[in-house]
């Protein structure tokens, strides 16, 4: 009798057991829409016919136990996934050896993606390190248009022919910079575990860091929560030039406003319980530089979307930290600095500090504002254009975040 007892109860305790664990992103990226036409779309390769597409990711917390998420994000027609694999990678397109591991989804090896839908993959087991870089690849049976792009990607992935997914190395291979049709990669983590929005603009995105490099400051801030022990996965939902209010302008890369996209990129990620919101200098900078000067935005117009999101985020109980906008006087982007514009900066950044409206305050412009000019980027942390920061900027950034806001 004791006996029967004990075995009817193995059961129950591994359902418990994996009851315990949960998926957090490890790494993740925001999409952007198409480009306007194919010739486009073709001129920044992203179209793709019998081909692999070996994508390279940064991984932010380390798991033995991971799935990937696909998306067809603002695509236009159904995308067939011949097949996919994902490895832990060595160097460029190269796979460490014994770590390839074929996806499946719901126990086949293709998919087919519909229109502006996401797909997952089942679970994988394989080591995963924190702070490492995961090789994602995809095969392309027939022509298809690039979808679910992030097109600011600051790493190199790879495009090579035929079915190469589980290929140690992919041979003569084309360099993008874009990540496509990937959207996040979860891992499997203790109850404890979080995932950590960062939701921006380039600023958050990393444009003009060292590519290939991880030194943009959501990869600082993920790579001090490791060293602190805190686990939590930190997805860079960073889109260069996005605003808070208005569209992509003349750039369709820049993306939906953060107000469009907040529930993807952020409200439906796994076990979100941070937000980290740094969106407005474009909203200001934007207007009569790269967009029409109609739609120039008052401060009061920018804390009022800003508002909106801090709303959003507490519905679904996520603490949601409001950053600072950094300084961006002497541009060299014509049209996007005015004194005016800077009048709605601070004022903008007084409320962020002041307004008790977000659940914590990130004062990434006093992080890297010179002290001497206060309306510039220090020297040393400006990549030269004087709007984004340089690798020491972003640095700078990240380990301005203060840990306590997340316990």
């Amino acid at each position: 009798m004791r006996m029967v007892r004990l075995a009817a109860l193995i059961p129950l305790l591994a359902s418990a057991a994996i009851a315990q664990r949960q998926w957090v992103v490890t790494w993740g990226a925001s999409p952007a829409p198409q480009l306007a036409g194919e010739a486009e779309m073709r001129g920044a390769g992203l179209v793709f016919e019998n081909q692999t597409l070996r994508e390279i990711v940064h991984t932010s917390v380390g798991s033995d136990t991971v799935r990937v998420r696909l998306s067809n994000a603002y695509g236009k027609t159904t995308v067939e996934i011949g097949g996919a694999h994902l490895a832990r990678r060595s160097r460029e397109a190269e796979i460490v050896g014994g770590t390839d591991r074929k996806l499946t989804f719901g126990g086949r090896d293709s998919i087919a993606i519909p229109p502006d839908a996401e797909v997952v993959s089942d679970p994988v087991k394989l080591q995963v390190p924190a702070g490492s870089d995961l090789a994602i690849s995809l095969y392309l049976p027939k022509a298809t248009t690039g979808a679910g792009i992030h097109y600011g990607a600051q790493q190199t992935s790879y495009v090579g022919p035929g079915d190469a997914t589980g290929a140690a190395a992919i041979g003569e291979a084309a360099k993008i910079s874009s990540w496509v049709f990937l959207a996040a990669v979860d891992a499997q983590e203790p109850a404890a575990a979080a995932t950590v929005v960062a939701f921006g603009d380039s600023i958050t995105d990393g444009a003009n860091s060292t590519a290939d490099a991880n030194h943009r400051w959501p990869d600082t801030l993920a790579a001090r929560l490791e060293t602190a022990g805190m686990k939590l996965g930190v997805l860079n939902a960073g889109i260069g030039g996005n605003r808070v209010l208005n569209g992509p302008a003349a750039n369709i890369r820049f993306g939906v406003n953060a107000l469009a996209r907040f529930d993807r990129d952020v409200l439906a990620q796994p076990n979100v319980k941070f937000a980290i919101v740094m969106e407005g200098i474009n909203d200001l900078g934007h207007a009569g530089s790269s967009a029409p000067a109609s739609e120039a935005v008052s401060a009061e117009d920018v804390i009022g979307g800003l508002k909106q999101l801090i709303e959003r985020a507490h519905e679904k109980g996520i603490r949601i930290f409001g950053a600072t906008l950094t300084p961006f006087e002497g541009t060299v982007f014509p049209g996007y600095f005015t004194p005016e514009k800077e009048i709605r900066r601070k004022a903008i950044n007084e409320w962020i500090r002041n307004g008790k409206a977000f659940d914590g305050v990130v004062d990434f412009d006093k992080a890297v504002r010179d002290p001497q000019h206060s309306d510039r980027i220090l020297p040393a942390y400006d990549s030269g254009d004087h709007l984004h920061p340089g690798d020491a900027g972003y640095k700078a950034m990240g380990e301005a975040i203060d840990l306590k806001l997340f316990r």
